[in-house]
């Protein structure tokens, strides 16, 4: 059955409107599609010119397949970024009343969640030299820290905040070290040997003399 231009503009406009609706609308059922298409092909005129309708039937194709593509991308998830990005990101206040406060500890609730029973705040701690091979450090806040030299090897750093220190010497051989932030850190003569670095910041960090031999290292940002 041929359709004229009127008819077949009709139609591109049906499949251009369900193709451009909301995410969270009810999708077009196919009855009503059916019945909209057997009304029209009950009144359309017959029309010879097929090279014009054949041209028109592409546009329509390239048109639902253009929308169809334009929503994928818009409703994709938006790539992961290190925990600490946030432009007004804001802690609460050292408590400098805590005497046990720049102990370092490992958490026994697994590094995807970051999660402990209290605020894990390091900030402004002198750790120098500190053993914590193996630890799950998941979820430190570290600002204005000293952990140069440190022993962080095969430790885990998921969602750290590891701000403005210093972590010169530092061995994060084997170290998993996901979603975090060394902005503004020293880093100089850090070892990340065969370390996991995914999602994690590096702006404005100090990297000379680093060692990244063999380390795995996913979506990075250096600037």
């Amino acid at each position: 059955m041929m359709f004229s231009k009127k008819h077949l503009a009709s139609i591109l406009l049906v499949a251009a409107s369900a193709s451009n609706s909301s995410a969270f609308a009810p999708p077009l059922q196919h009855s009503t599609l059916r019945s909209s298409l057997s009304s029209l092909s009950a009144t359309s005129p017959i029309n010879n010119d097929h090279e014009e309708i054949h041209s028109l039937a592409q546009s329509a194709k390239s048109l639902t397949l253009t929308l169809l593509t334009t929503s994928f991308l818009l409703l994709s998830p938006l790539p992961s970024h290190a925990d600490g990005q946030t432009k007004d990101f804001k802690l609460p206040p050292i408590d400098y009343s805590d005497k046990s406060r720049c102990t370092l500890s490992s958490s026994k609730m697994g590094q995807a969640n970051a999660a402990r029973d209290k605020l894990y705040d390091l900030r402004e701690c002198d750790l120098r030299n500190a053993k914590a091979a193996e630890y799950d450090l998941s979820g430190v806040i570290m600002t204005k820290t000293d952990v140069s030299g440190a022993n962080f090897k095969e430790a885990q750093f998921s969602k750290g905040y590891l701000r403005d220190s210093n972590f010169e010497g530092a061995d994060f051989t084997n170290a998993i070290v996901d979603r975090a932030t060394f902005k503004g850190s020293s880093l100089k003569g850090a070892i990340f040997q065969n370390a996991v670095l995914t999602a994690t910041s590096f702006e404005g960090a100090d990297v000379e003399g680093a060692d990244f031999t063999d380390a795995y290292i996913g979506e990075m940002l250096l600037w």
